[in-house]
């Protein structure tokens, strides 16, 4: 019974030890971590309230080695109420929203603060946001108008490369369409709510997002980002021209520019509308559905001629280098060499490239002039597959002649032989 005892006595001995030093092991790496008692109690609260240590480890100020603290005051080391979330440890609370600018720029605005994180990071955004449309509404009293955080998130905020960023190239449109496409949001306004469902369909948007192009336009490209206002309706070229370069120097020389500006229209917009940018075609010109001039022009008038011409030469070339693919594609499958005509048909194309930019010019002589050099090359190269064509003919004409040839031959000694032999 004694040994029993002793075994018995053994063995919750050990537990105990055991147990004090888990729990000692516990406090030493419980103490060697920074205390987080906003995160720990947020954790558990319902719906905007909640931020997890998951969520709020994915944000770049917290990478950066800023806390709760840092925007809302108080002390985070401290689990009690009463200190934690003390006016005297600092404490903000929730952050009135017409403060927020204010507070991130607190920041976000000393060059020497920003400095020692990202050297490249500009420090201007405040300044921007209040000659934007949103900060000067802002200024107004309006708080519906966005702030920092309705773009670039609070808890789990990401720097714009990161692909979950509400702020990368990609995200941007639908970001900015949280509130532009929310019609109930946007009543008092007076401004459309298609700009999004537009943009979607748009060659810009198929660049960006199905093909991956960053450099495609996105909302912020035109309009800005922290210095966000709408382009007035005479600077819309001067915003298209950024990427489209030869194409604003050309309509720079056509009578559409002066008359554009007289009339108070809104230039590249006219004909190729703004958030719903479809790709340009030749059929633009025509008097179809996709023809925007005659919505302008009558039938018959200098600029329907003007346009007809235009058409008719651009279609003259596309042809001509149609027919000169088809030619050589066909010497190619025969197994005839065109390969310098092939490389060639690159020089057409590129004239048919530099007169369709030519016509923002509206002249119909300074497109031809594209248009003829592209139809020189394109005949030439035309010629170079049917000559190989005909050589590939004379080719197998000789080839069948000289079968027929070796054939005679054959038949004629196989003749021979036999009379040899009988």
């Amino acid at each position: 019974m004694a040994i029993l005892q002793n075994k018995f006595r053994r063995f919750f001995a050990a537990r105990a030890l055991g147990l004090a030093g888990f729990i000692v092991f516990a406090s030493c790496l419980a103490h060697g971590q920074a205390v987080n008692s906003c995160v720990d109690c947020h954790s558990a609260q319902p719906g905007p309230l909640e931020v997890t240590p998951e969520k709020f480890s994915q944000d770049i100020h917290a990478q950066k080695g800023l806390t709760c603290t840092s925007c809302h005051g108080g002390d985070a080391s401290s689990y009690d109420p009463d200190q934690s979330m003390s006016r005297k440890a600092g404490w903000k609370g929730k952050i009135d929203r017409k403060t927020i600018p204010q507070l991130c720029g607190s920041c976000h605005s000393n060059p020497a603060y920003m400095r020692s994180f990202n050297p490249s990071l500009r420090t201007d955004q405040l300044d921007q946001y209040h000659t934007s449309i949103h900060g000067k509404r802002l200024a107004d009293g309006d708080t519906k108008v966005a702030v920092c955080t309705d773009c670039h998130s609070v808890h789990d905020l990401r720097p714009p490369s990161d692909p979950l960023s509400t702020v990368n190239p990609v995200n941007v449109a639908k970001t900015c369409s949280r509130c532009h496409s929310d019609a109930a949001y946007m009543k008092q306004y007076g401004i459309p709510t298609d700009q999004f469902a537009n943009y979607s369909t748009s060659v810009h948007h198929d660049a960006m997002v199905v093909r991956g192009d960053l450099s495609a336009p996105t909302c912020t490209t035109c309009h800005g980002n922290h210095g966000a206002a709408p382009p007035g309706v005479d600077k819309v070229q001067n915003v298209c021209a950024t990427c489209h370069v030869f194409q604003a120097q050309m309509y720079g020389k056509s009578s559409h520019f002066k008359a554009f500006q007289d009339k108070d229209l809104p230039g590249c917009v006219v004909c190729h509308s703004n958030h719903g940018i479809h790709m340009p075609s030749d059929a633009m010109l025509g008097t179809g559905p996709s023809g925007v001039c005659m919505r302008c022009h009558a039938p018959g008038d200098h600029c329907d001629r003007a346009r007809a011409e235009i058409l008719g030469n651009l279609t003259q070339l596309d042809d001509g280098i149609k027919n000169a693919d088809q030619a050589l594609r066909l010497a190619e499958s025969s197994g005839m060499e065109v390969s310098e005509a092939r490389l060639a048909q690159d020089q057409a194309v590129d004239s048919l490239t530099k007169a369709r930019v030519t016509i923002h010019t509206f002249q119909p002589a300074l497109v031809n002039q594209e248009v003829q050099a592209g139809m020189k090359i394109a005949a030439a190269n035309l010629k170079a597959g049917q000559d190989a064509m005909v050589e590939r003919n004379h080719r197998r004409i000789g080839l069948g002649v000289c079968l027929i040839a070796i054939a005679i031959m054959l038949v004629g000694l196989w003749l021979y032989i036999g009379k040899l032999e009988s």
